[in-house]
């Protein structure tokens, strides 16, 4: 039985579930890249349109906004996660030294956490103590940092992933306005964005178990609001300058 719920505390049952949150996390993150890539993109060629008939005046500026954003978004992600990094493994330095300085108090203190999730005094000092026994700072670290030392973020996968998601996104209103006739280049991109944030807004309520409609319909509400007001700003700075 001992076995049973060792295995179950702190072994197989664990690493998978951290792994698929990692992953659903990293998903989530390139859905909302891709998003935020589609509606900043799209504000900015559909304004410019506003503004004037101009293809490649359009285009610059939508790759401008592509470049942009995606390197924005990458940096703000390397440096969020590189804090976030720095902190952990603070964390875990002095982790290293509680466990070498006071390894009975430390074992106290893990076994009490298990007692608090419900084991007996008893099971809990076996658990703390085998777990110890066999890798004292991975035990101790993911049951009181919640940090598991040998997978810790990397803020360049974070960076890599969102500027290929914000590119991917932004490349579906610059592609749908440069490949419509100029009668029909907003709509185009219109129609094509409110596609784009349909399939966003379904995948970002799938991964947060939310309802699907309510997140669609709020997805395009705001893409849909954002290509109104920058047109009309565009429309009327191109009659004011014209």
């Amino acid at each position: 039985m001992t076995e049973t719920i060792d295995g179950d505390a702190v072994g197989h049952t664990h690493e998978p579930h951290q792994d698929v949150g990692g992953k659903l996390n990293w998903l989530r993150a390139g859905v909302l890249g891709a998003n935020d890539g589609i509606v900043s993109v799209a504000g900015i060629v559909v304004g410019v349109a506003g503004a004037t008939t101009e293809s490649t005046t359009i285009l610059t500026a939508g790759i401008a906004g592509l470049v942009a954003g995606a390197f924005s978004m990458a940096g703000g992600e390397y440096v969020s996660v590189s804090t976030q990094r720095d902190t952990e493994q603070a964390l875990l330095r002095l982790e290293k030294q509680e466990l070498k300085t006071m390894p009975e108090a430390e074992e106290r203190e893990l076994a009490g956490i298990y007692e608090e999730k419900g084991l007996s005094p008893e099971l809990a000092g076996q658990v703390a103590r085998e777990l110890t026994e066999k890798d004292a700072l991975q035990a101790h670290a993911e049951a009181e940092l919640g940090i598991d030392p040998d997978n810790l973020t990397s803020p360049w996968q974070a960076a890599w992933a969102s500027l290929i998601a914000f590119s991917v996104g932004a490349l579906l209103p610059i592609l749908s306005i440069a490949w419509a006739g100029v009668s029909l280049r907003v709509w185009a991109c219109a129609a094509a964005v409110v596609v784009g944030l349909t399939l966003t807004g379904w995948l970002s309520a799938r991964l947060g178990d939310a309802k699907v409609g309510r997140a669609i319909l709020r997805n395009v509400g705001v893409g849909a609001l954002t290509m109104v007001v920058t047109y009309f700003v565009g429309v009327l700075f191109g009659v004011t300058v014209g």
